[in-house]
């Protein structure tokens, strides 16, 4: 087994980087395997409940503490063996994994299954009646005293037990895995803009969010969005033993009530996974920083399932048409890139603000975040981007909420590869707007960690990994 301390991980991320705040030169790591390689090519898959506890603080602890599970929350993932050393990949039910606690859980990937961090990809669906872990913020709110915990600590330490335990328990039952197939579906009346209310300049009037009760915004066009759920499959012979699902949008109907759920879009899975219980499905969110449901959906309950349904349906017609194919190259690509800090803030007065007792909870809780990432900026802690390339098609692995438009500038990026986007990655800078969005406002340029120049860094590093 490989084993690597914090110490060890920040180290090392640190030998990699040079002077400046930008893709650090010298970052990218990439390797090939071709068909001669890849005799004793293997997948094992797994599957691990994070569900919280009663009382759970759930997104960053501004809404409703869990006082109920309607569904159970799972983190579910793979390793591939037999390209160099494996390689985790992993989707996990929670609103984001920032920072350190991203780190942590790489590192207790790599650990089980005998790899590096480097090679470990962690992304969340990012519901939102669900845990919103940040360490760092959880240890700058719990130095007030009367915040609510951003991530309880035994509670996140059993989540890393309970993975390391199920990879390692996995890696003994690896499969055989010969064969690769991709297809895509149009999902209908799910995806929608949130940002196509403008005034005469272009700026931000008002926002469609996750759910929408305003006529006025709803009528509006869906606005830019990518309609196609994408999958991509893995077989041993003509088995199908893991298929990862990928669609850009906010997976919430509604919350902030209490009950804990993996919403529409785990529950299409869920659905999925009981009808082919021999294939391991995993659903990934893609670019969806300024994507959500609003424009279908009102916020009833009612609207659950419908939308269920009809992300279901993607899933499957996705699936139609797969064609496997034998895998003759593998290819693991990381790069790490640092962006410079929105230059609205400042460390004094976010500390001021979280401990001013007179601001809300979501007035003091959330500055904390950016507290946070501004303390991780000062350690040069990067963040580490991966793409797996097999064949023609690469699963591109994102951090934060990024914007629909860097999941379409991927796919131009790369033309003749077949490219699926999982972002929601390191959460740490939050929102991730493109450079020209950033004049025009509204909500997401509001809560954005980074400076616009995060936008050129992004896309190298996309181009980098797409190349």
């Amino acid at each position: 087994m490989y084993n690597v301390s914090r110490r060890d991980f920040l180290q090392n991320s640190l030998a990699a980087t040079a002077a400046g705040w930008s893709l650090l030169p010298g970052s990218l790591k990439a390797e090939e395997h071709t068909q001669s390689g890849l005799q004793k090519l293997r997948l094992a898959t797994f599957c691990f409940d994070v569900t919280p506890p009663q009382g759970h603080s759930l997104c960053g602890g501004w809404i409703k503490p869990v006082i109920a599970v309607d569904d159970p929350l799972e983190a579910i993932g793979f390793v591939l063996s037999g390209a160099g050393k494996p390689i985790v990949v992993c989707a996990v039910d929670w609103t984001g994994l920032l920072n350190d606690a991203h780190v942590q859980w790489r590192i207790a990937f790599a650990e089980a299954a005998g790899t590096t961090p480097d090679r470990v990809a962690v992304q969340c669906v990012h519901q939102h009646n669900a845990p919103f872990a940040c360490l760092d913020a959880e240890k700058i709110i719990l130095a007030e005293g009367d915040l609510p915990h951003i991530v309880e600590l035994d509670y996140y330490q059993k989540c890393l037990e309970r993975g390391k335990a199920a990879v390692a328990k996995a890696m003994d039952k690896a499969r055989p895995v010969t064969h690769i197939a991709s297809g895509q579906a149009k999902v209908e009346k799910v995806a929608s803009n949130r940002r196509v209310s403008r005034n005469a300049d272009g700026s931000v009037k008002a926002m469609r969010g996750s759910s929408c009760r305003n006529e006025q915004l709803r009528a509006l066009p869906e606005g830019l969005i990518d309609p196609w759920l994408k999958t991509i499959a893995f077989y041993d012979g003509q088995s199908k033993i893991a298929s990862c699902h990928y669609y850009a949008t906010h997976p919430m109907s509604y919350y902030g009530d209490g009950r804990v759920s993996s919403d529409f879009a785990g529950l299409a899975r869920k659905q999925r996974q009981v009808e082919e219980p021999d294939c391991m499905h995993l659903y990934f969110t893609g670019c969806a920083g300024n994507i959500a449901a609003g424009k279908y959906n009102d916020g009833s309950k009612e609207m659950r399932p419908v939308l269920t349904e009809r992300i279901y349906q993607g899933i499957v017609k996705s699936e139609q048409n797969l064609k496997p194919v034998p895998i003759e190259n593998v290819s693991w690509r990381t790069v790490d890139a640092l962006p410079p800090a929105n230059k609205k803030l400042s460390a004094e007065k976010l500390q001021a603000t979280i401990s001013n007792k007179k601001n809300s909870v979501v007035g003091r809780n959330r500055p904390s975040y950016m507290l946070a990432w501004l303390q991780r900026l000062q350690q040069k802690t990067p963040i580490v981007l991966s793409a797996l390339r097999i064949n023609n098609t690469a699963m591109l692995h994102l951090p934060a909420e990024c914007f629909i438009e860097y999941q379409l500038r991927a796919q131009k990026a790369a033309p003749s590869r077949f490219v699926a986007t999982a972002a929601y990655g390191d959460g740490g800078p939050w929102y991730i707007p493109t450079e020209e969005e950033y004049p025009n406002g509204g909500y997401e340029v509001s809560v954005a960690f980074s400076d616009p120049q995060v936008d050129p860094i992004l896309t190298d590093a996309m181009a980098t990994l797409l190349e």
